[in-house]
């Protein structure tokens, strides 16, 4: 029996939804344990494209055990959308492959709408750029206690009455603050019965199911939404998601003891993107951005904004590996750097005469930060076909190197593309 927990270590969008489709192979439980539908992990399968927001992507393997824990938040109409998609291309998700946590919150339709409302009344200078799929007032209401959960479906008088709460003081912001319509209590109910009728039989007890899995000595594979640099904790606030990103979630976010993990992979892109306003120390803004823009495909798979891009930071990549705990790493998209006759690395951050080994917490500073690099040859050579280490460019090689060296972590995965069969698996975390 494996607990393996896979994470992003930059600002999200470094492929996770591949490697976790990778590893998904040798696990017998797929757990996707924070975030919302602000998340999209994009998989392409013998030719075929699938973008999972909220459903754990193991999904695709039909003998396996899709969880969704209760630190996840769930929009009931983009989850049932997302099931529907799957029927539509030939796979039917039933109950014994998805269980969802009786414990997880609804993103109801006035956290989407104050998302918007808030955002667009901010400055332009202060816009955070979020999504505005309701992603943070849903986690203010979970901290606040008024959130309604996905067991709350199961009692309608109780869903009814936490409704009838929640509108009260919502429907105060939308017409006396932001000068919006109130929203009709009976429109919002009707439609959660529907979202209920159809999500009763997969609605659960996730910590329990874990346990038993565990017990049955089953492998278990937990899947994080966007990356390191997001947390809300320890990402660069306030440009970060509502959620702790990092692997020690993985057991508040689903309701099993640390002591049961056995080992965390930080998935790096081989360049560094961020969506989104932030922070960007490496940001290109060059045609070298451009090009690895284009040639990476660098587009959200949840909003379709365009990703900034720029050089690998070495020092967000350190920080991921002593936030997360990380045993190793897995590195995408080296391919993307094919042709590139110079490679930068960031080592550390110059602010005025001090020299930084760690992303600062004061978000002035760390839009004040300027990268101190290190520079090795790039090479020339298509890198998609490859089918093993020896075979890659010997300067490949010795980036690959460079990051572990920096990291002080191994790297245990490379991919080469974005179909299952470009990577090359060096160690697989469930048989260490």
């Amino acid at each position: 029996m494996s607990i393996v927990v896979v994470v992003g270590s930059q600002w999200g969008d470094e492929g996770k939804g591949k490697i976790v489709d990778l590893l998904t192979r040798h696990a017998d439980c797929v757990v996707r344990f924070q975030g919302g539908n602000n998340a999209g992990h994009t998989l392409v399968v013998e030719g075929r494209t699938f973008i999972f927001h909220i459903i754990p992507s193991g999904i695709l393997y039909q003998n396996k055990t899709c969880m969704i824990g209760n630190g996840v938040i769930i929009d009931p109409a983009v989850l049932l959308q997302e099931m529907d998609s799957l029927a539509a291309q030939g796979l039917t998700v039933f109950p014994q492959q998805l269980l969802i946590s009786e414990n997880a919150h609804l993103i109801m339709p006035y956290h989407a709408r104050l998302d918007k409302a808030k955002e667009a009344a901010l400055a332009s200078g202060q816009k955070i750029g979020t999504t505005g799929r309701g992603i943070g007032p849903c986690y203010m209401d979970k901290i606040g206690r008024c959130g309604i959960k996905v067991g709350d479906l199961l009692d309608p008088s109780l869903f009814q009455d936490k409704l009838r709460a929640n509108l009260e003081e919502k429907n105060f912001l939308f017409t006396k603050k932001y000068q919006l319509a109130a929203l009709d209590m009976s429109e919002i109910a009707e439609q959660f019965a529907g979202f209920a009728e159809r999500l009763t039989p997969f609605i659960g007890n996730v910590s329990l199911a874990l346990d038993a899995a565990r017990r049955r000595g089953e492998n278990i594979l937990f899947e994080g939404a966007q990356g390191t640099q997001l947390d809300i904790d320890h990402g660069t606030y306030p440009y970060v998601t509502s959620s702790n990103t990092i692997a020690g979630n993985a057991c508040n976010g689903a309701g099993i003891g640390p002591t049961h993990i056995k080992a965390v992979v930080g998935i790096v892109k081989a360049y560094t993107t961020r969506v989104g306003a932030g922070p960007f120390p490496t940001e290109l803004t060059d045609t070298v951005g451009d090009t690895l823009q284009e040639r990476g495909h660098e587009f959200g798979a949840t909003t379709g904004r365009r990703r900034r891009c720029g050089w690998l930071d070495g020092v967000v990549l350190r920080d991921a590996v002593r936030l997360n705990g990380l045993t190793g790493l897995a590195l995408t998209k080296l391919d993307v750097l094919s042709g590139q006759p110079t490679l930068h690395m960031a080592t550390s951050y110059q602010l005025g005469n001090q020299t930084l080994s760690a992303m600062p917490s004061n978000i002035r500073q760390a839009e004040a930060l300027r990268p101190n690099y290190e520079s090795m040859p790039g090479w020339p050579n298509d890198l998609s076909g490859i089918q093993e280490l020896s075979a890659l460019p010997q300067a490949a090689r010795d980036y690959i190197k460079k990051i572990e060296d920096s990291a002080e972590a191994p790297v245990q995965i490379v991919s080469l593309g974005p179909d299952r069969a470009q990577t090359i698996i060096l160690n697989n975390p469930f048989n260490e």
